[in-house]
């Protein structure tokens, strides 16, 4: 799928493209799934906070075996099945991506499920883990609960052992949330979010507020913020970039933290390879349950990206290119 100019998704053509070389560093992967993202809609509008040189082939994740390997490469060989991080280039039949940005699929592990692990599962694990430093027993609000990051906030948090309050727009979105282990459910399209959170927290507040949705729910999640408390800035699903009271931090000793998981992968590969190789093995063993949402064939993504467009996805959805073997 090759993106020609910065546009709406319908602008996107199916063709063909120069095919993938493996520079010092890089492998080149044939792709047997890619994950699509909403900020894969935003990259091909040209309103993502990086833009790719044009013309440039879309897609932030993929899995598949690799195809070559480039010089001063370690640790994988020709024929590996992997996931990657891509930042582009993952709707294609070929991508090639830094080494330090793909990790091993385990045995037993299907590929197309494993194609959509690293961005949201990814993000949610840094989010919880490494920027708000969630502890067992603490109260964790999840904004979006219903989509993509969401779910996997709550999934994450769950196994964390927090207790998950989710919040969504939506029955059925809440009812995906419970399946996932959330322990509180509010429908912000039919309850006051705030007086629900003061009735679920007996007025204390939470710990942590997971938050990918942004517009003016940010600002309540702000102010249903403990003592402590710490908000995590994932995202802006829902359009406007808030402003954060910086007031309403100082009066609770309160944190308001960002979140990039793609930065954090190229800062500090190290780390972040740990957080996935852990994140993969919680899938093999059956601990994480992604859910999918609907699978579309590669020529297929501008419909794929239209369907994220609408917001009414529940957990993920994939571009399928080739037999997940």
């Amino acid at each position: 799928m090759i993106c020609s100019a910065f546009a709406p998704v319908e602008e996107l053509h199916h063709g063909d493209f120069p095919e993938p070389q493996a520079g010092p560093g890089e492998v080149v992967i044939d792709v047997a799934a890619a994950g699509v993202n909403y900020p894969d809609v935003l990259i091909v509008q040209g309103k993502y906070q990086t833009k790719p040189a044009l013309p440039f082939v879309p897609g932030s994740e993929a899995a598949g075996r690799i195809a070559a390997v480039g010089p001063d490469v370690t640790g994988v060989t020709i024929g590996d099945r992997v996931i990657a991080f891509t930042g582009s280039g993952a709707f294609a039949e070929q991508v090639r991506v830094p080494a330090t940005q793909v990790w091993p699929v385990p045995d037993g592990v299907d590929l197309e499920v494993a194609a959509g692990i690293s961005i949201t599962y990814g993000t949610s694990y840094h989010a919880l883990k490494d920027r708000a430093q969630l502890k067992p027993g603490e109260t964790l609000l999840v904004l979006g609960a219903g989509g993509g990051v969401g779910l996997t906030a709550v999934e994450l948090g769950k196994h964390m052992g927090a207790r998950v309050i989710a919040a969504a727009s939506s029955a059925e979105k809440l009812a995906l949330a419970k399946a996932q282990g959330a322990d509180e459910l509010i429908d912000y399209a039919q309850e006051d979010l705030r007086e629900r959170i003061k009735q679920l927290t007996d007025g204390k507040g939470v710990d942590v507020a997971y938050d990918p949705v942004g517009g003016p729910m940010n600002l309540t999640a702000v102010k249903s913020l403990a003592w402590g408390g710490r908000l995590l800035v994932v995202g802006f699903a829902g359009g406007d970039i808030p402003s954060i009271p910086a007031n309403l931090l100082l009066l609770k000793s309160a944190s308001a933290v960002g979140v990039l998981w793609g930065n954090s992968v190229r800062a500090d590969p190290v780390a972040q390879g740990g957080n996935m190789r852990q994140l993969l093995a919680w899938l093999a063993d059956g601990s994480l349950k992604p859910v999918i949402d609907t699978r579309f064939a590669l020529p297929d993504a501008v419909a794929a990206l239209q369907h994220l467009e609408k917001r009414k996805v529940k957990g993920k959805v994939l571009l399928t290119l080739q037999p997940a073997s």
